[in-house]
């Protein structure tokens, strides 16, 4: 009997996890056993399934992608994440791998990639699409972006979001946290950054890719 491996697709587009469902089912020795629009729901599934390999998009609507993966990798250090995303830039890359993602797909890979990526991360290899590999090569050597490199994965979620537009309170509801948390984080970000204000915080955030 084939010994088939287990998948959980998590992306907020019903009509994309269509799409690579039928992708990744066309391989015998592939099975999806569930499907999340969210990170609440992704939690849930993941507990009650215990798939082998999780794909993951980062743009979901209640919580980023790399929190989700420093959370769910909090909770089992041995799970296997592939994100699966539009994101081309390093930073990306960097605060997901850094969280504990295994692999980084881009959403405009070849489909062979996407499916050669999920045996790789199932093997627990990691791996990241031909795509970005040169851009996040030249990024680690010539250390750009590296102030944003030296947040933490909850640090970068909470940027991102601020640079959103989200007010604290609308932060910490979306991260389960207090606003308070989220201010002090906020705080905190600028310290690293070495900056002083917001404007400042934006023209870093500019100059590394991250809007």
């Amino acid at each position: 009997m084939l010994n088939k491996t287990r998948l959980l697709l998590v992306d907020d587009h019903a009509v994309v996890r269509d799409g690579y469902r039928r992708l990744l089912e066309s391989r015998p020795d592939l099975t999806i056993v569930g499907e999340a629009a969210t990170a609440r729901e992704a939690f849930e599934q993941y507990r009650l399934l215990a798939p082998d390999v999780l794909v993951l998009d980062l743009g979901l609507p209640d919580m980023g992608g790399v929190e989700l993966i420093r959370r769910l990798v909090q909770r089992d250090a041995d799970m296997r994440i592939l994100v699966f995303t539009m994101h081309r830039e390093p930073i990306f890359a960097t605060q997901a791998l850094r969280a504990g993602a295994l692999g980084y797909v881009t959403k405009s890979s070849p489909p062979d990639v996407m499916v050669g990526a999920v045996y790789q991360v199932a093997a627990r290899r990691q791996v990241i699409s031909p795509d970005i590999a040169p851009d996040l090569a030249l990024a680690l050597l010539h250390q750009s972006g590296e102030a944003l490199a030296a947040l933490s994965p909850r640090e970068f979620e909470i940027l991102r979001l601020l640079l959103d537009g989200g007010s604290a309170e609308e932060i910490g509801r979306r991260l389960s946290i207090t606003a308070k948390t989220v201010q002090n984080c906020h705080y905190q970000i600028k310290v690293k950054l070495g900056v002083r204000t917001d404007i400042e915080l934006t023209r870093v955030a500019l100059k590394s890719g991250l809007i």
